[in-house]
């Protein structure tokens, strides 16, 4: 019997396995794949905000990242993300050149970082709804990694969420730092690793 698609947050990409138990591209069950909406986030952003600007940095002007893309506040992409109107508003700032002049105010800058936040833990919760069966230091973990390098990346970690699926920490840590990932962002990828393994900072 071949593998059938089912309906899921992930946009299509579930496909069953033949035992039809599991995805075989995630690793979830039909169960968590269907109850990703009642997922509850338990950790507190503004631990979260604390720690991407111990990690992203926190700088007011546009600078060229390390990829020399044109960066602002605490890790705001300018050029993939940019700053929609609605956040210009809301900041009361006229146009987008008027921060390449001038630059925001970190206040600025934490309200575009708490957008960000919200955009990816949206994204994170669709994806692999058993988060919110995690305590709030694995889901920071997982919020880190997923603002770093995007969800869409984050989900390749099939390894590292099958354990995390089975509650198996120590492999999950294991698994993050056998990752190209984990070369690229180095003391980060070891910090994190051990809060995975250790359940804390």
């Amino acid at each position: 019997m071949d593998e059938q698609k089912i309906k899921s947050p992930c946009k299509g990409i579930c496909v069953l396995d033949k035992e039809r138990i599991r995805c075989i591209g995630c690793g979830r069950t039909i169960e968590q794949i269907t109850n990703w909406g009642k997922c509850k986030m338990k950790y507190r952003r503004e631990d979260f905000i604390e720690k991407l600007i111990a990690h992203e940095g926190l700088v007011l002007n546009v600078y060229k990242d390390t990829l020399g893309i044109d960066t602002i506040g605490i890790g705001r992409n300018l050029e993939d993300r940019g700053i929609s109107q609605q956040e210009l508003d809301d900041l009361d700032i006229p146009t987008i050149d008027h921060i390449y002049e001038y630059g925001i105010t970190e206040a600025d800058a934490v309200y575009l970082a708490t957008n960000d936040v919200q955009i990816v833990e949206d994204e994170l919760v669709r994806a692999h709804p058993c988060v919110d069966r995690l305590d709030s230091v694995r889901q920071l973990i997982l919020m880190d990694m997923a603002f770093n390098m995007g969800v869409p990346r984050l989900c390749k970690f099939v390894k590292m969420w099958s354990a995390i699926y089975e509650e198996d920490y120590p492999t999950a840590a294991k698994e993050m730092l056998d990752s190209r990932w984990a070369k690229q962002v180095k003391s980060r990828s070891i910090k994190l690793a051990n809060a995975m393994h250790n359940g804390e900072f």
